[in-house]
């Protein structure tokens, strides 16, 4: 819980301090660079300071341009970790409640990130298809299919707006297998443990050799790669391998 209030309290100084600054330099430049690495770094910095490691394999695996990478979601501890290794400035669809805090819900809006209403289906279709839209021009994002949270670690079975948006774009999907971080944080938990997350980029599937019509096939090629590259604890019961 200490580590928890040390980052409450210093990231929140670093807010307010940093924050307004960089977010006019970005109303005035139209650059939402200096905000994203800010914020970005900020919250990588103080991570570290709880004892937080991060490891990053298969950052070669990454292809060039526009790319959906998508992740597991384990922990609240997975977020900074997974955007943290992405080596470009990524947008990401996030639930819209985050967008009402003071300053980081302009920074998020400043950085391209995307509001969800999950519980509004109309809505959840609406963003997906801006998010779409900008792939198309360039943006790359990062998704978390499974659509929550899991409650004890292991992937769970995914949606398929991820997939829907990378066959539209013509994108590239980088999966991402990231273990460990539900040892850190564990869902509805303010404890925060030291320890090591390990963020794994596996190998690019090219999104526009498939059809809408074979966006099942595309979901599960994508879940697969990605349970089989988890260890055995955080695999789908029932995959080959799980423990």
């Amino acid at each position: 819980m200490l580590r928890m209030l040390f980052i409450a309290v210093f990231l929140s100084l670093y807010i307010l301090m940093v924050g307004p600054p960089v977010l006019l330099y970005t109303l005035i430049t139209k650059n939402p660079d200096p905000v994203y690495w800010a914020g970005l770094k900020g919250v990588m910095f103080f991570v570290g300071a709880v004892g937080v490691r991060v490891r990053v394999k298969g950052v070669e695996r990454i292809p060039p341009g526009v790319c959906l990478f998508a992740a597991n979601h384990t922990s609240a501890a997975d977020a900074p970790a997974v955007i943290g290794a992405i080596p470009q400035r990524i947008a990401v669809l996030l639930k819209e409640s985050l967008f009402k805090w003071p300053i980081v819900g302009q920074a998020f809006r400043s950085v391209n990130f995307i509001p969800v209403d999950r519980g509004a289906r109309d809505s959840a279709i609406a963003s997906v298809e801006k998010a779409t839209e900008a792939m198309k021009k360039g943006q790359s994002f990062l998704i978390y299919p499974e659509g929550t949270r899991s409650p004890d670690g292991r992937l769970q079975e995914f949606k398929k707006g991820g997939v829907v948006m990378a066959i539209k774009a013509g994108v590239p999907i980088v999966p991402i297998a990231c273990s460990g971080a539900h040892r850190i944080m564990e869902k509805r938990s303010l404890v925060i443990h030291p320890g090591e997350i390990v963020v794994e980029f596996l190998e690019p599937i090219d999104a526009s050799k498939f059809s809408f019509d074979e966006r099942d096939i595309l979901n599960q090629k994508v879940h697969d790669a990605m349970a089989a590259a988890l260890p055995p604890d955080q695999k789908p019961i029932g995959f080959c391998g799980a423990a």
